[in-house]
């Protein structure tokens, strides 16, 4: 009774407060980001607030030094699920960056501080006929989350992850000087950014890619009814020389799934346009289930900003197991137009209880492995968790120096494997479950994304990603006392 209980308050609080709280953020954040961009005055600004981390990093170089430096960003403003503990006892330095500086359409690049977001890009750049070639489909996700962690999308397996499409990166470094780093300029810099968790130094600015966009994406359904039949299907869209700029896969259990393949458009065909962004419109897993149901092969147009954040509204599938009854029409027609809430305010509004049941009964993890281990990975996944719908997205992996780099440093096609919710299974214990899928990413050169939770080892981490060159950067930079290392920041233990 209590845990009935506590999950109707939960969703109460969810409709009532936090889906409002959000709505009205929203249009205060998009609202100040447009005046600024239209005034221009954002360049202007950027310089006084890089001087003003300098300022702070340089005060913490005259005192003993005796703690670490980190953002003063609160834990719970970012979209991961875990806080992290180091914020309770390192120094913080205040960092306001959250605009787009300069959109230069000869060089087809877009300069951003770092708490620029998907959403704010996507409104900005869309409406002048452009976009970035990696676009991560969550409104909230950060330039800076997703240069520091990893970000990837339905278009990575052309592209590679968001870091491939980074052109340069600006920072304060260790002694408080700015510092700016490219393929060409500070390499080994700019090559160990990436995946490096603020680790490094202060990321103040990104320069990245942009190409041209068109007013529509097409998106062929295909269902698919056996697991052999699924992987080979994926593999063989992901393989494609020509089309298929977007690949995406849903199962919705292991003999089960839909993978879509998407290409941009400038015309819809006439009745088959879907704007899947309606406040009003199924959640798109919902919809895209319909396809298997029906065992139906089936094409739609869907309006290029729309598909990017089609997994917005529903939070991929989390929403369901906040608000149970979120894709009922009537809520949809009623109050669809307030959802998603922030992850943030979710966050912040957590009881300990809350956090706990979390803990102990749900599983959130991206594992990226190569294309050729996918089937054994997907029955990995099922005998482990068995939580369904899970996220597949391929990606191409560039024989790049850093933390991050394929097998025989030969470009090689993986598949991030995206699992989130409540395992199916009688077995699941969070930390024994994990380190067995862990163990078994590290075994086939795969990695996991940093956000979630990690039981590994600190040999373990290094085993999977290659510290060669972040050594040799951190030392050169003078890290040690700065800042901590990625593990030190990721693991489990680091978290609360």
């Amino acid at each position: 009774m209590d845990g009935k209980f506590g999950g109707e308050l939960r969703w109460v609080i969810v409709i009532f407060f936090l889906l409002p709280a959000s709505f009205f953020y929203d249009i205060y954040y998009y609202t100040r980001s447009w005046l600024i961009f239209k005034l221009s005055s954002a360049p202007q600004q950027h310089d006084k607030k890089v001087k003003a981390v300098q300022k702070q990093v340089r005060e913490w170089c005259k005192g003993d030094q005796n703690v670490h430096m980190c953002t003063a960003r609160p834990g719970w403003q970012t979209i991961s699920f875990r806080e992290g503990a180091y914020k309770k006892t390192f120094h913080k330095v205040a960092i306001n960056m959250v605009d787009i500086l300069e959109i230069d359409t000869d060089k087809k690049t877009v300069r951003c501080e770092p708490m620029v977001t998907m959403g704010q890009l996507t409104h900005t750049l869309v409406e002048l006929g452009w976009t970035i070639p990696v676009l991560p489909e969550m409104d909230d996700l950060t330039v800076g989350g997703l240069v520091m962690g990893t970000g990837i999308e339905s278009s990575s397996h052309k592209i590679g992850l968001f870091q491939h499409m980074c052109v340069s990166f600006e920072l304060v470094v260790a002694d408080g000087s700015v510092v700016t780093c490219s393929k060409t300029e500070n390499p080994d810099l700019f090559y160990s950014v990436p995946w490096s968790y603020g680790t490094l130094g202060f990321l103040t600015a990104v320069e990245i890619d942009i190409v041209p966009a068109k007013r529509f994406v097409r998106v062929e359904y295909k269902p698919c009814h056996s697991l052999d039949n699924l992987v080979q299907t994926f593999t063989e869209e992901t393989n494609k020389i020509d089309g298929n700029q977007f690949v995406e896969g849903l199962m919705y259990s292991l003999n089960s799934g839909v993978v879509m393949t998407c290409n941009m458009a400038t015309s819809a065909e006439p009745g088959k346009l879907n704007p899947i962004g309606k406040w009003y419109k199924p959640w798109f897993f919902k919809h895209v289930q319909t396809f298997l149901e029906k065992d139906l092969q089936g094409v739609e147009y869907i309006p290029l900003r729309d598909y990017y954040h089609r997994h917005t509204r529903s939070i991929f599938w989390e929403i369901q197991d906040i608000i149970p009854f979120g894709n009922n029409v009537i809520f949809r027609y009623l109050l669809g137009w307030l959802v998603p809430p922030k992850v943030s305010l979710l966050k912040l509004t957590q009881g300990q209880t809350v956090k706990e049941l979390y803990e102990k009964n749900h599983f959130i993890q991206d594992m990226l492995v190569p294309l050729s281990t996918m089937r054994d990975a997907l029955e990995v996944f099922e005998k482990e968790v068995k939580i369904y719908p899970i996220w597949l997205c391929p990606f191409k992996l560039p024989p790049n120096p850093g933390m991050l780099h394929p097998p025989n440093d030969a470009e090689t096609l993986f598949v991030d494997i995206g699992t989130y919710g409540v395992p199916k299974v009688n077995n699941f214990e969070p930390v024994a479950t994990t380190r067995r899928i862990e163990e078994f990413v590290r075994k086939v050169k795969g990695f996991q994304m940093m956000y979630a939770d990690s039981y590994m080892t600190r040999e373990e981490y290094r085993q999977m990603f290659d510290h060669t060159l972040y050594d040799q950067v951190r030392k050169s930079l003078n890290c040690e006392k700065a800042f901590p290392e990625v593990y030190d920041k990721v693991s489990r233990k680091a978290r609360i």
